[in-house]
């Protein structure tokens, strides 16, 4: 009797970028107390996430690991390997750091999903964060201080024949998510960050292990050279120009004037050349830099498909090698 055992596995980090967080809750952020995250890696390998746990990287990790055992082409057994890791928060009070420990609420992994061919995993991880975050409400005390709830969920589908297809399937509106495949490469985030909807509802029956999870919205990771980019825009000594722009409002028109370059922070762009979508675009991609490099005339229409925001750039404060390099891929 042949027996075969197959494993896979699909990690999201979920991290808080720089400029995602609204409001009163942003003050402890800009004044040094506490911080925004650094982007995870491009690709993690075994022990980073243990790494980034420890470096306070991270709010939360979710590493969903699984295997089926098949017998002369049957199912015969499966099952969960992995699990969550939960960060914490450091806080800053002059020379002092004190970190406090995030609450890591049970890991939810649903009943494997056994087909004739496949088995389909489903886990969610998540929990409160490491301090409350300030909000305003209608009442006295008009600020509540209250922890809310971080998660994502993921699936996995592995297959009798060692194949195996993975995603996220759902996630909290806040922070941002970023998904690994098998080989510990990005492939996918989250596209969207919504911190007023979080902070007002994430909490209690609003979470998974209440009554509720959120639909997920993704977009495909972007090159590595539009990640050093976006990092260097991002994260230099620039200050860059925000710009927010609503759901079917265009960003760059086909044909017109402008050389102003974009990195895309939150949100998604279809892109559309002639009247037909080509493309989507999410969180750290770089557009605009063909009209910076070629004549000042865009290539193609930006059109938000959900509210976005996104970072405003002259063309001379960036490197034009670079620009160039970029601007090669696309006409390839």
């Amino acid at each position: 009797m042949a027996r075969t055992r197959h494993e896979s596995s699909v990690t999201a980090i979920s991290w808080i970028p720089s400029e995602a967080i609204e409001g009163l809750s942003k003050v402890p952020f800009e004044l040094g107390v506490t911080h925004y995250d650094q982007p995870p890696p491009d690709r993690i390998d075994a022990g980073d996430l243990e790494e980034l746990r420890r470096t306070d990287r991270f709010r939360e990790a979710n590493e969903l690991r699984a295997f089926i055992e098949v017998e002369d082409g049957r199912i015969s057994d499966c099952g969960y390997l992995g699990g969550g890791k939960i960060g914490s928060t450091t806080v800053r009070l002059g020379p002092a750091a004190i970190r406090f420990a995030a609450v890591h609420l049970p890991d939810i992994q649903k009943e494997p999903e056994v087909g004739p061919t496949s088995v389909r995993f489903v886990q969610t991880v998540g929990g409160r964060m490491g301090i409350p975050t300030p909000r305003p409400v209608k009442r006295r005390p008009w600020v509540q201080f209250w922890p809310s709830i971080a998660w994502s969920t993921l699936e996995l589908t592995i297959n009798t024949d060692g194949t195996s297809s993975r995603g996220l399937a759902g996630a909290s509106p806040f922070p941002r998510h970023w998904v690994y495949d098998e080989a510990g490469m990005l492939t996918e985030k989250s596209a969207v960050i919504d911190f007023k909807s979080w902070a007002d509802h994430c909490f209690g029956d609003g979470t998974p292990w209440g009554s509720y999870d959120s639909e997920r919205l993704v977009t495909a990771a972007e090159s590595a050279l539009e990640r050093e980019l976006s990092a260097t825009i991002l994260r230099g000594g620039m200050k860059p120009k925000v710009r927010t722009v609503d759901a079917g409002e265009t960003l760059t028109t086909q044909g017109e004037a402008a050389t102003d370059v974009y990195v895309v922070m939150d949100g998604l762009f279809a892109v559309e050349i002639d009247g037909e979508g080509v493309a989507e675009i999410g969180p750290g991609a770089v557009v605009g830099e063909r009209a910076a490099l070629e004549g000042g005339v865009r290539t193609a229409t930006l059109r938000a498909t959900t509210r976005a925001r996104v970072a405003v750039i002259a063309p001379d404060q960036l490197n034009p090698e670079a620009l160039e390099s970029l601007a090669a891929t696309r006409r390839a």
